[in-house]
């Protein structure tokens, strides 16, 4: 179980984390902050820019954490709150499939994130290494995390003009 929970961490969590790098630095592609803001600006944000910042660290943060399995539930909850926003202001309206930009890429990854939330990152992770013991009470932990990241994501959705 520790080491399928290594791989599931490891390639949601970098893959993540390589999105959220196109974002902040336009790495791989990307388009950086100022046209990535620009962009967030034209989904209703008025600070484009800041926001573009903020997606982009919360999917390279999230993605890394969650990658490395530390601080538990923190690194998926990141993940669920970047990935429900950009579901509801981008991707729904173009129905499932990516290649006519639904929200196939973001649903997928935010349902296997919750998923990490949770398992908790299991004994092949920084925080099985370091001891950190959090308490991955399944059930509870993932519907906290599940709270907080549709409380996020709603906080986020509050701050756009429509």
């Amino acid at each position: 179980m520790s080491l399928a929970l290594l791989i599931a961490r490891m390639v949601i969590g970098f893959g993540l984390a390589a999105h959220g790098a196109q974002k902040l630095f336009g790495w791989y592609g990307g388009y950086g902050t100022k046209a990535t803001g620009e962009f967030m600006a034209s989904l209703g944000w008025s600070a484009g820019v800041p926001m573009a910042v903020i997606a982009g660290f919360g999917e390279t943060a999230g993605g890394l954490l969650t990658a490395f399995g530390f601080l538990g539930p923190l690194g998926p909850a990141m993940i669920i709150v970047i990935m429900v926003t950009a579901v509801l202001t981008v991707h729904l309206s173009n129905g499932w499939f990516v290649s006519k930009n639904g929200m196939e890429f973001p649903a997928t990854v935010a349902a296997g994130a919750l998923v990490l939330a949770y398992t908790g990152p299991g004994s092949l992770s920084l925080d099985g290494l370091l001891g950190l013991s959090l308490p991955w009470l399944a059930d509870r932990t993932g519907l906290i995390v599940s709270v907080a990241a549709a409380a996020g994501a709603g906080a986020a959705l509050a701050r756009r003009k429509r």
